[in-house]
């Protein structure tokens, strides 16, 4: 009988964005990680509800101009998965885009183009943050 213990479990990432660049992006630098793992791929807001329900990840990234509407994905999360925390990675800065996400339950919103050690941190600091409330 072995008396090895099992080391902290990996946080577990569902990745949304219609760009199959930037979602391919995310995932090589996320997996590259080993304290995460990428569970699902989502293209739009529909099927990130979906995935989010079927895998309860730890943390949903989401595109905000997404096919669907990232507010509308992040909703969908937060009902069908209440534990999972959402971080949003957009192109955008507007402050009415960022208020619509955070009243839609998103916990840290993300410019697209800060360098990968900056997304790796927010997904950690996100998923470590505890539960969604």
């Amino acid at each position: 009988m072995s008396t090895a213990t099992a080391g902290p479990a990996r946080l577990t990432v569902l990745v949304c964005d219609d760009d199959p660049m930037i979602r391919d992006a995310l995932c090589d630098v996320l997996r590259e990680e080993p304290d995460l793992e990428v569970v699902a791929v989502a293209r739009d807001a529909d099927e990130a509800i979906a995935l989010a329900a079927r895998h309860a990840p730890a943390i949903a990234v989401l595109d905000v101009r997404m096919p669907g509407g990232g507010a509308h994905a992040a909703r969908g999360i937060r009902k069908r998965s209440p534990g999972t925390r959402i971080l949003t990675f957009s192109a955008y800065t507007d402050i009415g885009a960022r208020e619509e996400m955070r009243r839609a339950g998103v916990t840290e919103y993300l410019l697209k183009g800060v360098p990968n050690t900056e997304i790796v941190a927010a997904v950690r600091r996100v998923g470590h943050s505890g539960p969604a409330a």
